[in-house]
């Protein structure tokens, strides 16, 4: 899996870099694995402009500006708020494109509405936002892990394809 993590940031790294764009991520359930899969990448700090973990609800309101009654009426978990989280970190950062994400790693939390391994993605940037749900198996740290890579693998398709 850190393979497929660092091909898929050096693919961001390659396709950002002549459009000299910058990424913010926002993420919750990964607890910031993106963003430091990026910074892994040497010279990275000419791409990535800042990652923000926002674990809690609190965390999403108080740093992203996600709204505390569209967390509440919809959950943590879901397409409003993950399209908020990456508003809010394009907003809150000097960046072009951002990525979130927000889900259930697991073991416990799930519901039969939200099951562990449902992830929500928003992927912010000039074609506006793009957002999408994935289902993934595995223990947490495989949920997490592979939240990480769709994160980036989708982030660059978007990217390239602008």
């Amino acid at each position: 899996m850190q393979l497929q993590l660092a091909a898929a940031v050096q693919a961001m790294a390659d396709t950002l870099l002549p459009r000299q764009w910058m990424l913010a991520t926002a993420e919750s359930c990964t607890g910031g694995m993106v963003a430091a899969a990026c910074t892994d990448l040497a010279g990275s700090s000419a791409w990535f402009e800042r990652g923000f973990v926002t674990y809690s609800n609190a965390a999403k309101t108080q740093m992203l500006g996600v709204d505390a009654q569209l967390i509440a009426t919809h959950g943590a978990v879901s397409e409003p708020v993950a399209r908020a989280m990456a508003q809010g970190a394009l907003q809150h950062s000097g960046a072009q494109l951002a990525l979130a994400i927000t889900g259930v790693a697991g073991p416990g939390g799930g519901t039969d509405a939200k099951p562990v391994g449902m992830v929500w993605f928003a992927f912010a940037g000039p074609w506006g936002v793009h957002s999408a749900v994935q289902h993934f198996t595995g223990d947490r740290a495989a949920v997490r892990q592979a939240a990480a890579l769709h994160a980036l693998q989708q982030m660059h398709m978007l990217c390239a394809a602008a």
